[in-house]
């Protein structure tokens, strides 16, 4: 039955070959939308996701702020400046707390010889490599212990400033004058995206050691204090743990939301996942809208079939050809021009995917648009859609033409 049906489907799109093309072109463009552009709104969504973690890998950054309640006869107003022992606090009364490092910042001028560039810089502990996913270049190293205990003038650039100084020199190792005091670079931060900033981007950031920084410049009060719990399920009660027990401290409600400012990556995160996966179901849905009318066209085309091949048809079912088949005979042809159309679009796709994946996207736009990534829930869903477009297509007008009357049929023109 089989054969018998593949090869009065091949007489078909011989006898109608342009018919054929245009089908198959238009079910051909249409898997081609629906998979380039799944595949490209999950690289973007997958990058996106990566610039946002390279700023901040599931952080809570806590800054001081301004009591915004009365509270044990203490008047609104009150002044929250947070200072290293709060974080020492923290760490011994919030056992949730994996990493935290205070954070000192200030605006700085970097003199080498005759060049000169102001940037931003840092003090913080060790800790601070990973809750900021700053890692240092292969031939360098971020601070250590024994910077912070001794105090030393120790030095990590990001690659940018790096650059903007150094020029083609290798700064490892070399003297470097920070508000004209000589600090030693001892690594390069590597380079990376970062979609969301936190006073400039790390490839023009300077780092040094928070003990250096507090007795270089006299500071009481730390800018804030970064801090990573061991569990992101744990994220809410760390942070309504530092409420409390900075609350206790400072004197003020733990629920008042103007005492202390805090900065949460993990609700970023979670957003920043919804907002792909929305991209994601917009393209789908335009690359799904492209496929069904594709199928439409192909519905129509099977209707004109029926209707020239009305009296064939009749003649089949005349000699005892059972409604079965006829019916299988429609569908058997749609759901073929819909898997032949979309093998092609499927070749097509993985082509231009293997052929973007060449393409270096560490500059650039591309770093932004990322890679796009052809899984294969991609391709299964994209087989599924097809095999149900094939199928409507074929159905209702093969339904039809099982419905034709045999006398009837015969007498048509």
């Amino acid at each position: 039955m089989w054969i018998e049906l593949f090869k009065e489907f091949l007489h078909d799109m011989r006898s109608h070959r342009t018919r054929a093309l245009l089908t198959l072109g238009a079910i051909t463009w249409g898997t081609i939308s629906v998979i380039l552009l799944l595949s490209f709104g999950e690289g973007l969504g997958t990058q996106m996701l990566k610039g946002l973690m390279n700023a901040g890998n599931r952080i809570i950054v806590v800054y001081g702020g301004e009591t915004g309640k009365t509270f044990e006869g203490l008047p609104k107003g009150r002044s929250i400046d947070l200072t290293e022992e709060d974080a020492d606090l923290l760490r011994r009364a919030i056992p949730e707390i994996e990493m935290i490092s205070p954070q000192y910042r200030k605006g700085v001028a970097l003199r080498y010889g005759a060049t000169v560039k102001s940037t931003e810089c840092e003090g913080v502990n060790p800790n601070f490599d990973v809750m900021r996913t700053m890692y240092p270049a292969a031939n360098g190293r971020f601070l250590n212990e024994k910077d912070i205990a001794e105090q030393r003038r120790t030095l990590i650039l990001g690659p940018r400033i790096a650059s903007e100084v150094f020029g083609t020199v290798d700064p490892i190792g070399k003297t470097v004058l920070v508000d004209d005091i000589p600090f030693v670079v001892a690594g390069i931060l590597q380079k990376k995206l970062q979609t969301s900033m936190n006073n400039g981007p790390d490839i023009w950031r300077a780092i040094i050691p928070y003990t250096t920084f507090r007795t270089t410049y006299g500071r009481d009060h730390v800018n804030s204090i970064v801090i990573r719990p061991n569990d992101p399920a744990a994220q809410d009660r760390v942070k309504s743990e530092i409420n409390r027990v900075l609350g206790r401290k400072y004197r003020f409600d733990p629920e008042d939301e103007r005492a202390i400012r805090v900065w949460d990556f993990l609700e970023a995160e979670k957003m920043s996942r919804k907002i792909g996966f929305g991209v994601s179901m917009f393209l789908f849905a335009i690359g799904f809208l492209t496929l069904l009318i594709a199928g439409v066209g192909v519905a129509n085309i099977m209707y004109v079939v029926v209707k020239e091949r009305t009296r064939e048809i009749g003649i089949k079912m005349a000699l005892g050809a059972r409604r079965s088949y006829i019916l299988a005979q429609f569908i058997f042809e749609a759901l073929l021009l819909a898997f032949i159309g979309g093998g092609a679009g499927l070749l097509f796709s993985w082509g231009v995917v293997s052929l973007v994946l060449m393409i270096p996207s560490e500059e650039g736009a591309m770093q932004f648009l990322g890679k796009p990534v052809l899984s294969g829930v991609t391709m299964l869903m994209t087989t599924g859609i097809l095999t149900l477009i094939g199928f409507l297509a074929g159905f209702f007008p093969a339904r039809k033409a099982a419905s034709v009357d045999p006398v009837e049929s015969l007498r048509y023109e």
